[in-house]
């Protein structure tokens, strides 16, 4: 009788434990640019030892059962007019708008995908003490939408690894939206800036009072 009784209690403990156990939350936080920027950790940068194939990507992206990588995922999610999807995720059709450079385009194939912090400039700020779980992670991060941009190649390209301090976007008038943008990545991950960065950052800001920057930290 006693062991019944304190199976019973066991069981009425199991059943209300998910009720007492919390999963830590990480809310989003909306800051002005400026205070964004005196937000993030300050560090000298090293590049030694980076390699491209530390981040895994583009991966199998959000549902690994549509054939969609994350680029193509990506492509859908930005897209102005939706392309239609067909076999194996191919897309055809569909229009997208190029911020960086006001421009635009009306085929997939004319689009790169740009980690708005480069995985360089990632390894540079912190990344490099990663797991490769998680530098996967970041790489194909499609948590927040201002991590991975859909833009012209060309764009992209004249960026490549750049931070702030040594590329801004050639429409003068994103500039505002793109530092808070890359702020904001480098807050939601925990990455460091530079002081030659740092700089730049501040010069944009002064120009954007009304700018704010909204991020939700990866735990």
């Amino acid at each position: 009788m006693l062991n019944a009784v304190l199976r019973g209690l066991a069981a009425a403990s199991l059943a209300v434990l998910p009720l007492t156990v919390s999963t830590p939350v990480h809310a989003a936080e909306t800051l002005p640019l400026s205070e964004a920027i005196a937000a993030l950790p300050v560090a000298d940068e090293s590049r030694e030892g980076y390699t491209r194939d530390a981040f895994r990507h583009w991966s199998t992206g959000d549902d690994p059962d549509d054939g969609c990588s994350t680029r193509s995922e990506v492509l859908i999610d930005e897209a102005v007019e939706p392309p239609a999807v067909g076999s194996r995720c191919r897309l055809s059709g569909g229009s997208w708008w190029s911020y960086y450079d006001q421009v635009w385009v009306t085929s997939a194939s004319g689009l790169d995908i740009d980690h708005m912090v480069p995985l360089a400039e990632a390894w540079d700020s912190g990344a490099s003490a990663w797991s490769a779980q998680r530098r996967e992670v970041y790489a194909n991060d499609q948590g927040a939408a201002t991590s991975l941009v859909a833009v012209t190649a060309r764009s992209n390209r004249s960026k490549a690894d750049q931070d702030p301090a040594q590329w801004l976007p050639p429409a003068a008038g994103v500039h505002c939206r793109y530092a808070a943008e890359w702020v904001g990545t480098k807050l939601r991950w925990a990455l460091s800036a530079d002081q030659a960065e740092m700089a730049a950052l501040a010069e944009v800001a002064a120009g954007c009072p009304e700018q704010t920057v909204t991020y939700e930290p990866v735990p």
